[in-house]
């Protein structure tokens, strides 16, 4: 498997970083919200629609000092489970498409492995074990009238089937413009264009820039943006 060399030379034109205000966000089971340390500082992190790997579909992400923080290598273009993995390659989150008879299009996050790498067996065993972080659902215009909604994010509660609706997607993720909203309509996440220090030289919506408010976990954020992918490409 080749793997593309050192890529300091894209790092080096787009990144940047941002400081915003502090969101105080509620702790949950699994860690949606960064660490306390990281509370009063945005993240800027720019994804570039590639993946490193040679004749392979996927994501690379990397922060404003140039270092790989995520990636992400799909052997097809619309998987039915696309893994989130650290610069080492361990697994972060994987999001597995829920198969089911409806108009929209359903997606749920795990934490780590769901299995699907092992023995037909084990596989079902293990996911069996492992309760979704949330589920991820597109939105059907057609039934909720909102054309600004991209996506509604659900939580599952782990003592029952119950989904809380935590965040919503409104804008456009085919334009590289879109927010995360919380309950509160406060922005967590955000997607924005990349821009250019130079005239006429754009990157166009394969590179992007993906800001992480304060309170916010940037390893969910960028599940969310391969989610949205799925969805809207």
């Amino acid at each position: 498997m080749r793997v593309f060399p050192r890529f300091k030379f894209l790092s080096r034109a787009v990144v940047h970083e941002e400081n915003e205000g502090e969101h105080n966000l509620e702790r949950k089971r699994y860690p949606i919200i960064a660490t306390e340390g990281n509370l009063c500082t945005s993240s800027s992190l720019t994804v570039w629609k590639k993946s490193l790997v040679i004749n392979c579909k996927g994501f690379t992400v990397i922060d404003s000092c140039g270092n790989l923080v995520y990636r992400v290598d799909n052997y097809s273009l619309h998987p039915h489970e696309v893994v989130l993995m650290d610069a080492s390659g361990n697994f972060l989150l994987s999001m597995r498409r829920q198969r089911k008879l409806g108009l929209g299009d359903s997606w749920f996050v795990y934490e780590g492995e769901t299995g699907n790498h092992s023995t037909r067996k084990t596989c079902k065993l293990e996911r069996s074990r492992k309760s979704p972080v949330c589920c991820v659902r597109k939105s059907v215009n057609i039934l909720n009238g909102n054309t600004n909604v991209q996506a509604y994010v659900h939580r599952v509660a782990s003592d029952s089937d119950k989904r809380q609706a935590a965040f919503t997607v409104e804008g456009s993720y085919a334009r590289r413009t879109c927010k995360v909203l919380d309950e509160n309509k406060r922005a967590v996440a955000e997607l924005k264009r990349k821009e250019t220090n130079t005239k006429d030289v754009s990157f166009g919506i394969e590179v992007f820039q993906l800001v992480v408010h304060p309170g916010f976990d940037p390893g969910f954020a960028m599940a969310l943006v391969l989610v949205l992918d799925q969805m809207f490409t």
